[in-house]
């Protein structure tokens, strides 16, 4: 039977951003359907730390294996996050990779291309359209009092250039449109939906080319001059889902310490 506990689905929440946004979300009192692709001991270590940060016995943290790059499994997430805890609140768009080699886009492969905006777009965009058609059946009372809502998680890279990483550019500016299209759809019917755009974060993704960005931190590539963080986020995340920003369906949320001003 459904609980009045609130339930949140993050996809990619085994490790790095989508771990920390769920580790928040714990101690905002939210049950976690901790989506991963194929870590399983990650995952199985976030549900633990949420443990430990839960703010009521009623809350769960349920680690849910899923490649959100395949109709079939993103369907099964869906469904058995609904099996698990009854009911889903929120959604977060969080799952999202690079190229498995950085190459000058004279250079990319066609493969390449598919498998990351597969994961980063076709995914979020489709998990998106499955969780949206539940709740529009109309028979489902959100737990959160400001009702359903939808996150994605983009970068700094939807609106800027990276040459030896096109394909992830791509991926999230479309992430960004998508963005924009679900607000516009489903603000009528209650549901607000978000883009969170982190810039410069301090994660696995980035791990290859710390030193480089710790020189360009330092020369004050960021105003606020440091590396972003997985609490950063998770932060905003907490915010929105609690209901913070009313009245502001389809706004762009910048997490990037004034990397997106444009400074002389």
């Amino acid at each position: 039977m459904p609980t009045r506990t609130p339930v949140v689905l993050i996809t990619g929440a085994s490790r790095g951003l989508g771990s920390g946004i769920a580790i928040h979300c714990a101690k905002l009192g939210f049950s976690v359907a901790i989506n991963y692709a194929g870590n399983q001991k990650a995952a199985a270590a976030t549900a633990e730390e949420c443990s430990k940060h839960r703010v009521d016995k009623a809350q769960r943290f349920i680690p849910i294996q899923a490649n959100v790059n395949s109709r079939e499994e993103r369907l099964r997430l869906l469904e058995t996050t609904l099996k698990e805890f009854g009911r889903i609140d929120a959604l977060v768009n969080n799952a999202g990779i690079g190229p498995r080699v950085r190459a000058d886009i004279t250079e990319m492969t066609e493969e390449s291309f598919q498998e990351v905006l597969g994961i980063n777009l076709q995914g979020a965009f489709f998990l998106t359209q499955a969780v949206a058609r539940h709740w529009l059946k109309g028979t489902k009372k959100p737990a959160i009092a400001s009702g359903f809502k939808i996150i994605f998680i983009s970068s700094v890279s939807a609106g800027s250039v990276s040459l030896n990483r096109g394909e992830y550019c791509i991926s999230k500016a479309g992430l960004s449109m998508a963005s924009k299209l679900w607000a516009a759809r489903l603000a009528g019917n209650g549901i607000q939906v978000y883009e969170l755009r982190p810039g410069i974060m301090l994660s696995d993704m980035t791990r290859g080319v710390k030193q480089k960005y710790d020189a360009l931190l330092t020369e004050g590539l960021v105003p606020q001059q440091r590396w972003g963080t997985a609490e950063d986020v998770a932060q905003a995340v907490g915010s929105i889902l609690s209901g913070q920003f009313p009245f502001s369906t389809g706004a762009v949320i910048t997490v990037d310490g004034g990397l997106h001003l444009h400074t002389f």
